[in-house]
């Protein structure tokens, strides 16, 4: 019991394939309403706020939201959507990647 931590906690108690599902579901999400946004941008319509896209980023949609921020071309002028949607995705998977192995 003294090597039990918080992370091994979570680590076992996540089926692994339930993360896979959520995570391409808010990969799809992100790169979806990168395109959406892009498509208001267009028609002048009500956009999507910088924090929503910054949060789907953060709960582990970034290769979607940088797939389609760069798909759609949208926001690739904005120096903290370029280098902060990637920035963000890496830093997210190192941490994964080392759940998996030193957990």
């Amino acid at each position: 019991m003294d090597n039990y931590n918080i992370l091994t906690a979570i680590k076992d108690d996540i089926n692994p394939w339930y993360f896979l599902i959520y995570l391409i579901v808010i990969n799809l999400i992100g790169f979806c309403i990168m395109g959406l946004d892009k498509y208001k941008a267009k028609k002048g319509k009500w956009r999507t706020p910088e924090k929503t896209l910054f949060s789907i980023t953060l709960l582990g949609g970034g290769i979607g939201t940088t797939a389609g921020m760069y798909h759609f071309r949208h926001k690739t002028k904005k120096m903290y959507f370029t280098i902060g949607l990637p920035t963000i995705t890496i830093a997210e998977y190192l941490f994964f990647l080392y759940m998996i192995i030193f957990v």
